[in-house]
């Protein structure tokens, strides 16, 4: 039974992989682009509805300046696309943004991107999952009312595929990614063909009318709602910057493949959201959100607002002649907005180890688990995510208002790090051909700043009421918690320095070996005391009662034993106080000499034999650690119900004692060098 749980988990995560096999853990172009991209290729099933949605707040007045939004949506992906091709080769450490941000702008600046993209990340699985959900119950309608279980749970099976393993998790993940964009160009093609050859296509919403809650609007109100409108179609592209997060994953040479990599995304994307509009424009589909003010109703003035997401009604069009091709594209859209997740699955954790070595979270975020994932990572990533979809009831519509505004921080404060990065090697480099291409990408990346930004301010204006205000708050209170941890880290290692007095050994050293009775646990306790030589020795207990403190003394004289036992006094029949007060009182009179207590301990074989021994010895320990120039020795006793534990192999928890390879590596060769021991 005690091989239960680690057989369990070899099941579900698999077997555990050796440092050095890392290097195999990397990934080729074809595989880097759907375990990295399918954020990006999936928001096209989402993004559209979410311009209709907007656009409907003013019911049907509005819906002609679809393709006007749609346009400039592409263009704002195209040219983040471009500007994130210089980062990714400029920066190939797998810090992206927070690297950028932080070598070219200060610390300060890349803390409020890395907060910015950890709050994002968390936003990506939770809308992609509920998305996918969604739109699988346009097909199987049974979903519908238990959308919330079934999100979670593929959140579930998304931690457990990414704990296995980036590179086993991104095969799993290739061909539904290559499914999906096959079924999306087969129906963007067999849609304009039909229209090219006189087919009249008309969706299921075509003969409905939408309503909103603000009729004629014009002036200021119309801008306003173009802008809120093409806020909303930026959703399109969340998932860009993950690539530059995700370099180390990729094979050599890192940065050119990722750059090739963002360019066949940004290729692939902006072809899929402008097929989808346009189709979506063409049969006059529509889409309402009764929570934001828009229904769709009927000729006879009925409410009909619960209908198909966009790509399904435009898939239920274009294949009315072939019901297989709606199934497949509605099934693969489902699966690929659910696995869109796992984008945030290898951005989150890398982002989250590359912080974590920077001193800015917690070191266990650095600590690669059994498979060479960043397991505390995915979990943390997991769970705030399920979190968030039970919360929200895993509504598409509401989590979306808090989404994007991070991953446009991020865009923004990245292109101006890098426009500072050019700046500062043109001032060194002398060479025309490297000047004029440094040039080139300084260009690129200040107008991805400027652009960016803009954005930034319009999603924050048009959103920040809506609910953006909330990741905002994640961002400011992320911000802070970094902050505080770095200081925390800072002043350990200024505290940690080594001095000329910590290397100079102790005038003399004081045992004290704790008793309570005389049995085989005290006696080895005692023998292990006066192995180590210490320049006094004796034994401590305290008179609880006092007359089996009589009888101690009298078993002591008896045994002859050679080390003096002294009787601490305690009129309270307190044991902690007296014992502290005692070392401390040894201190006092020699504050340069150490105190070593000897504890005696019980090694038992079961969880509840722990509750009935060593509690006192647990009390006394925690509490003898605070006392400076005391040192704390447990001496242990293994009980018989410990046998059944013996050579049993103890795999170690994520974080608990492993560290990254590389860290490892270089002590291990260090140590060598010294001819010491690791």
């Amino acid at each position: 039974m005690s091989k239960a749980p680690d057989l369990v988990k070899r099941l579900l995560l698999g077997r555990a992989l050796r440092s050095a096999q890392q290097h195999e853990q990397t990934l080729p172009k074809t595989v880097a682009l759907p375990v990295f991209a399918s954020d990006a290729l999936s928001s096209v099933a989402y993004a559209p509805q979410e311009i209709l949605i907007a656009l409907g707040i003013a019911g049907l007045a509005t819906y002609h300046f679809t393709p006007w939004v749609a346009g400039a949506v592409v263009v704002i992906l195209l040219t983040v696309v471009a500007s994130y091709r210089q980062n990714v080769r400029a920066y190939t450490s797998g810090g992206g943004d927070f690297e950028v941000a932080t070598t070219n702008l200060g610390g300060n600046s890349g803390i409020v991107v890395a907060s910015a993209l950890l709050v994002d990340y968390v936003m990506t699985v939770a809308v992609s999952v509920s998305s996918g959900v969604e739109n699988l119950g346009a097909l199987i309608h049974f979903l519908q009312p238990h959308k919330v279980l079934a999100a979670i749970a593929i959140v579930a099976i998304l931690t457990i595929m990414n704990l296995r393993g980036i590179r086993e998790s991104g095969v799993a993940f290739a061909i539904p990614t290559y499914l999906f964009m096959f079924g999306v160009f087969v129906m963007l093609l067999w849609g304009f063909t039909r229209l090219a050859f006189g087919a009249h296509l008309h969706a299921e919403t075509a003969d409905l009318t939408i309503k909103g809650h603000e009729v004629g609007v014009a002036g200021f109100a119309l801008v306003f709602l173009l802008l809120r409108a093409f806020s909303s179609g930026c959703a399109a592209l969340t998932g860009v910057e993950a690539i530059s997060n995700g370099v180390p994953a990729f094979r050599n040479p890192k940065g050119k493949n990722a750059a090739t990599t963002l360019l066949l995304l940004g290729s692939v994307a902006a072809s899929m959201f402008a097929g989808i509009v346009a189709l979506a424009y063409i049969t006059k589909a529509k889409f309402a959100d009764p929570n934001l003010g828009t229904h769709l109703v009927d000729k006879a003035g009925r409410d009909v607002s619960d209908q198909d997401p966009v790509v399904a009604q435009v898939a239920h069009t274009v294949f009315s002649n072939f019901p297989l091709g709606f199934a497949y594209v509605t099934v693969m859209t489902a699966l690929i907005l659910a696995l869109a997740a796992n984008t945030a699955f290898n951005g989150f954790p890398v982002l989250g180890s590359v912080l974590a070595q920077n001193r800015y979270l917690p070191r266990q975020l650095h600590t690669r688990g059994d498979r060479l994932a960043f397991s505390n990572g995915i979990i943390i990533l997991g769970t705030l995510a399920g979190l968030l979809i039970y919360a929200y009831d895993a509504s598409v519509t509401a989590l979306i208002q808090l989404y994007i505004v991070g991953v446009f921080v991020s865009f923004t404060v990245s292109q101006t790090g890098m426009v500072r990065h050019w700046n500062r090697l043109l001032r060194t480099e002398t060479d025309r051909g490297k000047r004029r291409r440094m040039k080139t990408s300084r260009a690129i990346n200040a107008f991805g700043g400027v652009v960016t930004g803009i954005v930034l301010v319009v999603v924050l204006i048009t959103k920040f009421l809506l609910g953006a205000w909330i990741a905002c708050v994640a961002m400011i209170v992320l911000f802070l918690m970094m902050r505080g941890i770095r200081r925390h880290y800072d002043r350990v290692a200024t505290e940690l320095v080594v001095t000329g007095e910590d290397v100079a050994l102790p005038p003399r050293n004081h045992a004290v070996v704790l008793v309570s009775k005389i049995h085989k646990p005290t006696l080895r306790a005692l023998s292990y005391a006066r192995a180590t030589r210490p320049s006094t020795i004796e034994a401590v207990t305290v008179a609880v009662d006092p007359e089996e403190s009589v009888e101690l003394q009298e078993a002591w004289e008896a045994h002859e034993l050679p080390v003096p036992l002294k009787i601490l006094d305690s009129p309270y029949r307190e044991i902690t106080r007296p014992i502290l007060e005692y070392v401390k009182s040894v201190r006092r009179r020699s504050p340069r000499d150490v105190v070593t207590v000897f504890l005696p301990e019980y090694v038992v074989g079961h969880w509840w034999e722990h509750l009935l021994h060593n509690q006192s010895a647990l009390r006394l320990k925690t509490r003898l650690l605070f006392v400076p120039g005391v040192m704390v020795t447990s001496v242990p006793w293994q009980l018989a119900s410990s046998d059944r534990l013996k050579g049993r192999p103890e795999p170690a928890a994520p974080g608990a004692a492993r560290r990254p390879y590389a860290e490892q590596n270089a002590e291990s060769k260090g140590s060598r060098a010294a001819g010491g021991i690791v």
